[in-house]
């Protein structure tokens, strides 16, 4: 998984140019940091690795649906072919 760069000396200067006090601007970049810290985040190549086994089925239920049509169509056109339209 990735990671985020969080520059906490940037962001309690401008938390106190903003109006708070040291201790407040401080306190609050902890927990920002802690927040971020817990996060996961998830990168493109992290997606194409989770995905990988189900594009792969989604392949292969594409093929097996396809030989299916394909036997449905040459079963039920069987009998045109071989004898014709007899009507009795």
């Amino acid at each position: 998984m990735s990671t985020i760069t969080f520059d906490t000396h940037k962001f309690v200067r401008r938390l106190q140019e903003a109006g708070f006090d040291e201790k407040q601007a401080e306190g609050l970049t902890e927990a920002m940091r802690a927040a971020i810290d817990e996060t996961e985040l998830v990168t493109k190549k992290d997606l194409q690795i989770e995905l990988a086994p189900v594009k792969a089925d989604l392949n292969l239920l594409k093929w097996m649906m396809g030989a299916l049509v394909a036997i449905a169509v040459a079963n039920f056109s069987k009998p045109t072919f071989l004898y014709g339209y007899h009507y009795f």
